[in-house]
């Protein structure tokens, strides 16, 4: 097939790619998604998600109170400690205060925040229905536009003539195809699902990753991406990667695997000893640190324990606790040494400074003395039965090794020049605004946003 098939090509079925489409229609372009799931499984990582980061200098429908602009990048520049893109950055912050809106005329409805340990109600909205509904709100607006989807559709190649893209090459079923193109935005996701990439850089240690998200996010459309020239940009062993529950299934747990029970009590590794500060910062901005933590431990593994007066003080996860009437029988169902639990938890007992007085919703103070490593905030003593205990392991959301882009969604060649008409969008770009920490709902926002630039970039240039 060598005559054009569609003005814009998407490669990707989730947030970004979707954005992307339906930008690309509303201006004027003919667009095919290919969206390699079935369409049981359609959306990509998107699925799993429930919420969006978003600046606002006044409450809306989506968030309370106000979160400004400056408020958002200093959250930024704190969880990635300075190293970002700044202009990149400053794009996704900017734009995102149009995002309730836009989202909101794509059939898009808000719901109230959850409570907990969250603390998002002025930074987050949350979506009515979650990912799943969200997902199939853009694709009911995106078909109702006459954008065509190709379930199945796995990307292969791009073909080109240097800086031009002129075709995309997927796999259909057991066949090739050609799709001829003006422009191809590329929003598929990064490579979480190849355990063998993963293992390139974190070893054995791979192996016992459980993959949050879709199990067909390998990273093809990536390769396909470098093949074609494109610069790369993000560090290779970064990750989105928490801690969740080390009895999930290996793929697609999704957010009900998370463990949120950090703040309230210790984690220990599989010696029994701690080896990180619970209590640093809000949860919305470490629970992304703690995957990488638990990867550095021995065997990947850790266990969050804590008591009977703090067990309903965060949203529960899709498995209970082991629970135990004292530390000594909870070790043993956890497979951990019972002295060296009990050793950890009287230790960190005993630094707790006497006049705390704890308060769930905020940085508190409440801190241990003379303790390593410390606990900054939450500080309460492990004493009241009876006792409970989640084992843990890494749980990887996204990778952030991806393409160089420009502020118009170009991506940028290996030599420094940009190509004509391929975009990205999504975690296949983020690794250049988050070199590494996380700020809860912010990859959905870039994808938003740079599904959105793409998408009309793309249009744009295929109708010219």
């Amino acid at each position: 097939m060598h005559s054009r098939e569609a003005d814009v090509a998407v490669c990707g079925g989730g947030n970004a790619a979707l954005c992307a489409a339906i930008v690309a229609r509303r201006t004027g372009a003919s667009v095919v998604l290919l969206e390699r799931a079935p369409l049981h499984m359609r959306g990509g990582n998107t699925r799993h998600t429930r919420d969006i980061r978003i600046a606002h200098d006044a409450p809306n429908a989506a968030a309370a109170e106000a979160y400004t602009e400056e408020e958002l990048f200093a959250d930024l520049l704190r969880v990635t400690g300075g190293e970002t893109d700044e202009p990149l950055a400053r794009l996704t912050v900017r734009e995102s205060t149009t995002l309730a809106d836009w989202m909101a005329e794509q059939g898009v409805r808000w719901q109230k925040p959850l409570n907990g340990t969250l603390h998002l109600s002025r930074t987050n909205g949350f979506f009515l229905g979650g990912g799943k509904h969200l997902v199939n709100t853009y694709y009911e607006t995106a078909l109702r536009l006459g954008v065509r989807v190709v379930y199945g559709a796995t990307v292969r190649e791009l073909s080109h003539d240097g800086a031009r893209v002129t075709a995309v090459v997927y796999e259909d079923g057991a066949c090739d195809r050609r799709l001829a193109c003006g422009a191809v935005v590329v929003a598929a996701g990064g490579f979480e699902a190849d355990v063998e990439w993963l293992r390139e850089y974190w070893g054995d240690a791979a192996s016992r990753f459980a993959i949050r998200g879709t199990p067909y996010n390998t990273g093809i459309a990536l390769k396909a991406m470098y093949t074609a020239g494109a610069r790369r940009a993000g560090d290779p062993r970064g990750l989105h990667c928490v801690a969740v529950d080390a009895r999930a299934p290996r793929f697609d747990g999704g957010i009900v695997t998370r463990i949120d029970a950090i703040p309230f009590g210790i984690v220990v590794n599989a010696a029994g000893e701690r080896f990180y500060d619970e209590g640093e910062d809000l949860w919305p901005k470490r629970y992304a640190i703690w995957g990488k933590l638990i990867a550095d431990q021995a065997g990947q593994a850790a266990y969050a324990i804590f008591d009977a007066k703090t067990a309903r003080s965060f949203i529960p996860s899709a498995f209970r606790p082991e629970r135990a009437e004292s530390l000594e029988a909870l070790a043993a169902v956890l497979g951990l040494d019972a002295a060296s639990l009990v050793k950890t938890v009287a230790a960190f007992n005993a630094a707790i400074r006497p006049e705390c007085g704890v308060q769930l919703g905020a940085l508190d103070g409440c801190a241990t003395a003379g303790l390593t490593p410390p606990k900054s905030n939450w500080a309460q003593r492990i004493d009241t039965p009876p006792f409970y205990g989640y084992p843990l392991r890494p749980g990887v959301t996204f990778t952030y090794l991806g393409v160089g882009v420009d502020t118009e969604a170009h991506v940028l060649r290996a030599d420094g020049t940009r190509f004509e008409n391929l975009f990205a969008a999504g975690e296949c770009m983020a690794g250049n605004i988050l070199s590494r920490g996380y700020l809860a709902g912010f990859g959905l926002t870039i994808g938003s946003v740079f599904g959105r630039i793409a998408g009309a970039q793309a249009a744009q240039y295929a109708r010219a």
